[in-house]
């Protein structure tokens, strides 16, 4: 355990507000809370995950996807439990949703491995970058901060991989030793992101300007999926707003497969695809890859 960075102790001495994220969760006295790694104990707000690697792994950088940072590296990739959204179709819900495992409390799951040696591991397999991934950086910011400050030390560049529903504070936080971001934008309608996230669009819109303006390295990415985000209205608006920030954000059009809750949903037709390519097309967006093909 580690105590949280951004939290406010509220007046009555017992709840917590934590800062984090923009869920900006009330945490009473023995709660968790929506990402079920931070814990208030007597009052204090605790980063359960601290330390808790639950997945390890080199990837090729555009598997993150990025195709326009440091092409052709490969990028020491690393998680803990846990997620702040509970999106109906995650690729990784076994590891993104266990922290709501009933067998763990304060104990979570993962290997202990400190920043430096997370570091060191890196330097030692000739990885040039750190990714931050899997699940979302953002509900392991103390431990993810701590090994940015020695990667940044020690030339490693770092990399989030992230849904992109972090506070400004966060944000802040991290700028200084963040090279690169990829942003999952999953949809323009609100609706969606309530019924399918728990979660709303707006503050992920103000992070990928903010990110713009901080000038930091981003490529967005959005997984289309039959009948939730695919309609020509929504991927339109989705591809209009990318390119009204800045016509250079690469976009990711990502293929559906079945998956978790949503293993009844097809596969995403090709042709979809190609339509919202179409789409970043006449808005002008420079560099559009298909993925999942």
């Amino acid at each position: 355990m580690k105590e949280s960075i951004l939290y406010q102790k509220l007046p009555d001495g017992q709840k917590v507000r934590c800062d984090t994220c923009n869920h900006r969760c009330i945490i009473e006295l023995g709660h968790k809370g929506i990402c079920g790694v931070r814990k208030n104990i007597e009052g204090t707000l605790y980063a359960l995950n601290y330390e808790r690697t639950i997945s390890v792994s080199i990837d090729p950088i555009e598997k993150k996807p990025l195709y326009h940072f440091m092409p052709g590296t490969t990028t020491y990739s690393l998680a803990t439990i846990g997620c702040n959204l509970s999106c109906s179709w995650c690729q990784n819900w076994q590891i993104s949703q266990l922290q709501n495992d009933k067998r763990f409390d304060e104990e979570l799951p993962g290997d202990k491995i400190s920043p430096e040696e997370h570091v060191m591991k890196a330097l030692e397999l000739g990885c040039p970058s750190i990714s931050y991934t899997y699940t979302e950086p953002t509900i392991f910011l103390e431990y993810a901060l701590d090994i940015m400050k020695i990667a940044n030390a020690n030339g490693l560049k770092n990399i989030w991989v992230t849904n992109g529903y972090m506070t400004k504070e966060t944000l802040e936080l991290i700028a200084p030793y963040l090279d690169a971001a990829n942003i999952d934008l999953k949809a323009w309608n609100n609706d969606i992101y309530k019924k399918y996230c728990g979660s709303n669009v707006q503050p992920i819109l103000d992070n990928i300007q903010y990110l713009n303006k901080l000038g930091i390295h981003q490529e967005i990415t959005t997984l289309v999926i039959p009948e939730v985000n695919d309609d020509q209205e929504q991927l339109t608006k989705i591809a209009n707003f990318i390119a009204g920030v800045s016509t250079d954000i690469p976009w990711h059009l990502s293929r559906f497969f079945p998956g978790w809750k949503m293993g009844d949903t097809p596969k995403t037709p090709i042709i979809t695809l190609e339509m919202a390519e179409e789409i970043g097309k006449k808005a002008n967006i420079k560099n559009i890859h298909l993925g999942n093909i």
